[in-house]
């Protein structure tokens, strides 16, 4: 790195090969300062000056705009916004001719100038060395800058870049034939460039900045001279005129001894490369706060009489600087106007070309001075190209396969390479236009490359599009078969639940005694059930005669032990006859007793004659006792015939307690049962009556065995109130025959 510095301070530099040596008529438009042109009636600014992709329109037909407002915005790293020239009206949104070799129409904001010249709110930032560099990158990409040196490339993508640079370069070659812009910018605003090279050393930090100037420009060196004299990193110089000299890669080659590769860009080797014109814009923007509006456009021409720069309003239209130049039709034999030099340019399509951020001259020659192309000859293989071209191409070969549309053999010949300088076209001897049949196969190559990326983005779509329907078909049959095996386990559960209900049921059938009552209901019934049997006791308890037998007379307890409701009077009887009737009774209450006692050990087969003769009282026709009165017989009679009865209801009873106690336990667990002894009730107790025990059905539901259950609990607790009863009037009778006997 040293040695290049020492080698630029002594002036000491490099060159490339091939280039020419066209002549320069730079003295019909370098005398004079830049002057100030008036407006025109309208503006045709297109929305896409640079390399890369127009932005979106923040405007609308018939919108006011002020001077400097943004009529695009960025939504691309490659977009650029575009401003508004002056103040006025937005007449239309079309296509418009563009400042294109082809003049191919492309989206315009056609603006209608209002004369008043009102900025819009600036925003300066003065203080760019304290703000972050994203927000200083941000505000340039806002203005509207893009390389003004021909290409057009973004600003903000070259000084965003976090690479190391060792070396900016500002480009003040000018080296095309005719064109004064940069001169005359040099000379007019050096101190305002040398801002310009200040905000850039701020981002890019380099090691040193290298202002390059064509050595035919000797009041634009000393003046950037005077500028830079401050700071020692800055260093100015002259370069020996050659064209192409102002090619990046040229001058790179020229300053530092370098080749770019052929795949690579200069900030792949730590070098940036600006514009002067682009540092003056950059300086604009940041210290005014003014977006890209305007350019030095150079004009220039023998047909023009009055040559000169001009501040050129950005999309003001070819025909407008004609006029400010004094244009002299009658030196042309048909209007002509290049756009840019007589070795890159090209001849505009009409005279409604705009100018664009790009446009740097209108070159206007007379019939003599550059003279029309002539026809074109055969190629006699001088290779006069070859040596002038300074990329070292094969200018011939890319013209033989560019010729036939053999595209795929000119990019083997690196037709990419080709900077378009003219430098073939300005040797050949056979009026060939090389650099058109190469603008024409490189336009060609990428209509092509982008017919080949629509057609694989088309296919990457489609190949996604069938993955994913592939994935959810697959997801779709994941799901299914997870669905139907959940199905199936869910199945497998029930099954494994009734199997085991089953087998549950199967258990309580085989032992019903032991089976737990899961059924609350069935709870509650038995539950009541008991309750109800102990209130019926407890009820026939309580109906138990509380009569005092002192309280009856003799004949009232002889009626109630014969059974008569209603005792039979005992006037007119005598104390004899009172005495012998109360014995009678006494006789058959203990005939009665005998009878009870010899009842329960005596089979139907085996029964005595007195008790045979107990059982035939109950017939219409009683046998004769002897020794007995009538009364006396009545009233055994009447007494066997009432222990018959409470045996029969003795043995109601316990069938219906052993029934009630079987259905009990199917439901719940066995309650405990009260157990009638033969004392608590009749001693009269016959065993040869059969036990009758209902079994329930099968088929009965829950509801019948309830109602069966409740009926046979009810006949139960009437029975036993008959019993109780019955066996108080018996203990009555047994007072009253004791009390008579007394």
């Amino acid at each position: 790195m040293n040695s290049i510095i020492d080698r630029i301070k002594q002036n000491r530099l490099w060159d490339f090969a091939g280039g020419v040596h066209p002549k320069q008529f730079k003295s019909l438009s370098n005398k004079h300062e830049i002057a100030e042109v008036g407006l025109p009636e309208t503006l045709y600014i297109p929305l896409k000056q640079h390399i890369g992709v127009e932005g979106k329109l923040n405007v609308g037909v018939g919108d006011k705009v002020l001077k400097g407002q943004a009529l695009t915005h960025s939504t691309n790293p490659f977009a650029v916004p575009i401003h508004a020239s002056t103040s006025g009206e937005i007449v239309a949104i079309d296509e418009h001719v563009s400042a294109h070799p082809s003049g191919k129409p492309e989206t315009t904001v056609i603006l209608k100038p209002d004369g008043l010249e009102k900025w819009c709110d600036l925003s300066p930032l003065s203080d760019y060395q304290t703000l972050p560099k994203a927000t200083v990158v941000e505000h340039l990409c806002n203005a509207g800058i893009s390389g003004m040196g021909g290409a057009g490339f973004p600003t903000h993508i070259k000084v965003g870049s976090e690479k190391p640079i060792h070396y900016l370069v500002i480009n003040g070659i000018e080296c095309e034939p005719y064109i004064t812009s940069d001169d005359r910018l040099m000379r007019e605003h050096a101190w305002q460039v040398r801002q310009g090279i200040d905000v850039l050393m701020h981002l890019l930090q380099p090691e040193f900045a290298i202002i390059a100037i064509e050595d035919n420009k000797p009041e634009a060196i000393q003046a950037m001279q005077v500028a830079c004299q401050d700071a020692d990193n800055y260093l100015v110089t002259s370069v020996p005129t050659k064209y192409p000299a102002g090619g990046e890669k040229q001058l790179i080659e020229v300053l530092t001894g370098q080749q770019i590769p052929k795949d690579k860009h200069p900030i792949d080797v730590g070098i940036v490369m600006q514009n002067v014109g682009t540092c003056f814009a950059i300086a604009d923007a940041v210290f005014a706060g003014k977006p890209l509006i305007q350019r030095v456009v150079t004009l220039t021409g023998k047909a023009l009489k009055a040559p000169q720069n001009v501040w050129g309003l950005i999309g003001t239209p070819i025909s407008h600087l004609l006029e400010v130049a004094q244009y002299q039709a009658k030196k042309q034999k048909a209007p002509r106007v290049i756009i840019g030099g007589p070795m890159m340019g090209f001849t505009a399509a009409s005279t409604k070309v705009p100018i664009v951020k790009i446009s740097n001259c209108l070159l206007v020659p007379a019939n003599k001075e550059l003279p029309l192309p002539q026809d074109e000859m055969p190629c006699i293989r001088c290779g006069a190209c070859a040596d002038a071209c300074p990329a070292g191409l094969l200018p011939q070969q890319l013209y033989w396969h560019a010729k036939s549309g053999e595209l795929e053999k000119a990019q083997a010949f690196n037709l990419a390479d080709c900077i378009e300088c003219g430098a073939c076209a300005f040797v050949c001897p056979s009026n060939i236009p090389l650099v058109h049949y190469y603008r024409t196969a490189k336009a060609d190559i990428k209509i092509a490359q982008e017919e080949k990326e629509k057609s694989d983005r088309s296919k990457a779509r489609f190949n996604a599009r069938q993955e994913r329907l592939e994935r959810e078909k697959q997801e779709r049959e994941e799901k299914r078969l997870q669905s139907a095996k959940a199905r199936e386990q869910a199945k497998a559960a029930r099954e494994a639940r009734n199997q085991t209900q089953e087998v549950d049921n199967a258990s309580q059938e085989a032992s019903p005694q032991s089976a737990p009552v899961e059924n609350k209901s069935d709870k509650v019934a038995a539950a009541i059930a008991r309750a109800k049997a102990k209130k019926a006791a407890k009820n026939a308890q309580d109906d138990a005669p509380a009569t005092n037998s002192s309280e009856k007379t003799d004949d009232n307890r002889a009626k109630e032990s014969a059974g008569k409701s209603t005792p039979e009077p005992t006037t007119g009887q005598s104390k004899d006859e009172r005495v012998a009737a109360a014995i009678a009774r006494a006789k058959a209450k203990k005939a009665a007793q005998n009878a009870q006692d010899d009842a329960p050990a005596t089979n139907s087969s085996e029964k005595t004659d007195d008790n045979r003769a107990n059982e035939s009282a109950g017939k219409s026709t009683p046998e004769p006792t002897t020794g007995q009165s009538k009364d006396e017989r009545v009233a055994a009679a009447i007494a066997r015939a009432k222990a018959r009865k409470l045996e029969k209801e003795q043995a109601a009873k316990e069938d219906a307690n052993k029934l009630t106690a079987e259905t009990a336990s199917v439901k719940e667990k066995p309650a405990p049962k009260t157990e009638v002894t033969a004392s608590q009730e009749t001693p009269v107790k016959d065993a040869s009556t059969p036990k009758v025990t209902q079994k329930p059905s099968a088929n009965e539901t829950e509801e019948e065995r309830q109602k069966r259950v409740a009926a046979a609990v009810a006949k139960a607790k009437a029975r036993k109130a008959e019993r109780d009863k019955a066996k108080a009037q018996q203990e009555h009778q047994n007072n009253s025959s004791n009390s008579g006997e007394h």
